[in-house]
């Protein structure tokens, strides 16, 4: 990338015969909001730890802003740190939480206290300086922790997983701050999460990772629409993954399914050939539902619905045939939506994906 800040470079990191991140390759932009997607264990971690000098690659290098970081020490970078516990100081208030990030540096009392107060408005904190750590919320805990990794200005915020230990009301607050605050300032963001719908709304670029690897480097909509494995489609929020067989390549590829029968898919750059096992992909909110019989509609038994106010979500089986269950997602179906009734399940094939692997 000709316009990289970051430069992670075959990037391998092992502890005794559990290797971590294998072999690693990715560049990020300055001022990116940066996320390392992907289930626990999957290295993720480990990968924002040696970006921020905390643990040192076995092999590779790092690159941040044209210069090699690969073995320095944490305390000379140009980044700091946020964690999910918050690592808030509980003797400390929140001025001297806030301070603790400037005490390498010689500064006047007068020009810390600016230095804090801006900090604090940074993060809608003013007012709370003298507030002990014990009287906070977690919500403002996270704050006074970003305020502290903020005040020094540093090039790179690492994240780990800092929203993890809020409630959901809470988390999704923070989401939008976060985003915001992010684009204020200007700083390259690089955050760590399991949680596929965070990373979706905060990111301009997401690395989906599994076992020590990136499956697929995009940007959300990218990743959410277009996956570029069934890996991938699994992880990133719901999908329904129909394993199918090909019949014939053409301009389209003809792909049979025990529970939608024959469907005409668009390549999506599989090269593919006659008998050939592969996955369909759609989405819940691809499919539709009617209570009455249509063109093109398939039968279909209701097995589940769930209530979520602006939608609901039905789980259906195939009447006739064998198969997985189908989830669907809509606002408007009219059908009385009890399990064991009959339904007519609607699609468009050309919101199907077809994935190799």
């Amino acid at each position: 990338m000709a316009d990289a800040f970051i430069e992670i470079a075959s990037v391998s990191k092992s502890f005794g015969s559990v290797t971590a991140v294998d072999n690693i390759s990715l560049s990020i932009r300055k001022g990116e909001f940066f996320s390392l997607l992907g289930p626990s264990g999957c290295g993720k971690t480990t990968l924002l730890r040696i970006l921020g000098g905390f643990e040192t690659p076995s092999d590779g290098r790092v690159m941040i802003e044209g210069q090699e970081v690969t073995h320095m020490p944490a305390h000379l970078r140009s980044t700091n740190m946020v964690f999910q516990n918050y690592a808030i100081f509980p003797h400390l208030n929140v001025e001297q939480n806030v301070a603790y990030g400037l005490r390498q540096q010689k500064l006047s009392r007068e020009a810390q206290a600016e230095k804090v107060s801006a900090a604090l408005a940074m993060v809608q904190l003013e007012g709370f300086e003298k507030r002990g750590a014990d009287e906070m919320s977690g919500g403002q805990k996270q704050r006074v922790a970003l305020a502290r990794a903020l005040i020094k200005r540093p090039k790179v915020l690492l994240l780990d997983e800092p929203l993890g230990a809020l409630d959901k009301k809470l988390r999704e607050e923070m989401q939008i701050e976060l985003r915001i605050l992010q684009q204020q300032v200007g700083i390259t963001f690089v955050f760590v999460t399991h949680d596929q719908e965070e990373a979706l709304t905060l990111s301009d670029r997401i690395a989906v990772m599994s076992e020590g690897r990136i499956l697929q480097n995009a940007p959300p909509r990218e990743i959410y629409e277009r996956p570029c494995s069934r890996a991938v489609a699994d992880f990133i929020g719901q999908m329904n993954l129909l394993d199918g067989i090909v019949e014939s390549v053409g301009e389209q590829v003809v792909v049979s399914s025990p529970e939608l029968g024959s469907v005409s898919v668009g390549s999506n750059s599989q090269t593919v050939r006659q008998g050939d096992a592969v996955t369909l992909a759609v989405r819940p909110e691809n499919l539709s539902l009617s209570d009455s019989p249509a063109p093109g509609g398939l039968a279909v038994t209701l097995r589940a619905s769930s209530y979520f106010g602006d939608t609901t979500h039905y789980r259906v089986s195939p009447l006739e045939g064998e198969g997985s269950t189908l989830d669907v997602s809509q606002q408007d179906y009219e059908g009385p939506g009890r399990s064991g009734d009959r339904a007519w399940l609607h699609f468009d094939s050309r919101n199907f994906l077809l994935l190799k692997d």
